[in-house]
């Protein structure tokens, strides 16, 4: 693929706690944080976010690492430009102090910023509460965020942090234990769903962490995982970007259908109780 333009989508920031970063912005409706994974916001990711869009919530991008647009792929740009590119974004990642990538039990600071976006989008776009998607080194920043109970549809894809150096690190995820617990409180009190997505082979994800997910958050964690063999063939890297680089968008693909439970989330998280209380408000009498 080419470069994305950014056609299509609204660019504004958002500020908090002294740190403003830029915002890509695309659609109406309830609110859904769509968190890129390493290098940055491909047109692969923009592709996912107008599908969120074209379902009827707000896909809201905001610019952790990299250029916003910029295709990765060697075939778009060559493979030096593209390793380059791609090491960069991992080494602003690497150096910054906002992301935890080694750690056990700790949820990354920017976390912290990333719930105050959901707050101001939520107040912003309306409906019952916000959603999120994280992929790769962004995909356990979709579970501390349902700390908060705005978070009403987490999605974890191919969560990637911490990596996977010991055993301990396979088994967990980059979450602090009073976020957990949090977590886990709603779900035990509020039915709250948290769906992760990973191919079985992907080293970056081992078993063991989802493992990990499902004695902790018990039925209310939904693990979608892939055989390798359902990745689109000729990517440069070995399967693991399940609604991204690896998608097969096609009906019948294992990917499809991956990306239409994400969907499905949303619309029963988000959509259904938005469009209940919009008919509710109209059918209300003047004056009541």
């Amino acid at each position: 693929m080419a470069d994305h333009d950014l056609t299509g989508f609204d660019r504004s920031t958002f500020t908090h706690g002294g740190v403003t970063r830029r915002i890509l912005r695309r659609g109406t409706g309830p609110a859904v944080i769509v968190m890129a994974e390493i290098p940055g916001i491909t047109p692969k990711v923009l592709e996912f976010a107008a599908r969120v869009a074209a379902i009827g919530c707000t896909a809201v991008l905001p610019v952790l690492f990299g250029t916003p647009g910029r295709d990765a792929d060697p075939a778009a740009g060559g493979l030096l430009k593209s390793g380059l590119y791609t090491a960069s974004s991992v080494w602003k990642v690497c150096v910054s102090r906002e992301f935890t990538v080694l750690a056990t039990g700790k949820s990354s600071p920017v976390v912290t910023w990333l719930r105050a976006l959901a707050a101001d989008e939520h107040r912003r776009c309306g409906g019952p509460g916000v959603g999120a998607v994280g992929m790769c080194l962004t995909g356990g920043f979709a579970l501390a965020m349902a700390a908060d109970e705005r978070l009403l549809a987490p999605v974890l894809s191919q969560p990637s942090l911490p990596l996977a150096l010991t055993r301990s690190r396979a088994a967990g995820i980059d979450i602090s234990a009073e976020d957990l617990a949090a977590v886990r409180g709603r779900c035990e009190r509020e039915g709250l769903q948290v769906m992760g997505l990973r191919f079985r082979g992907d080293r970056l994800v081992p078993g063991d962490r989802f493992a990990f997910l499902r004695r902790e958050l018990g039925a209310a964690f939904t693990a979608v995982e892939l055989d390798d063999s359902a990745a689109r063939p000729g990517a440069v890297l070995p399967p693991h970007s399940v609604l991204t680089e690896h998608l097969i968008d096609e009906p019948g693909q294992p990917t499809r259908a991956a990306l239409e439970e994400v969907l499905d989330l949303f619309r029963t998280r988000l959509l259904e109780q938005h469009h209940r209380t919009a008919a509710e408000a109209q059918a209300e009498p003047e004056g009541a």
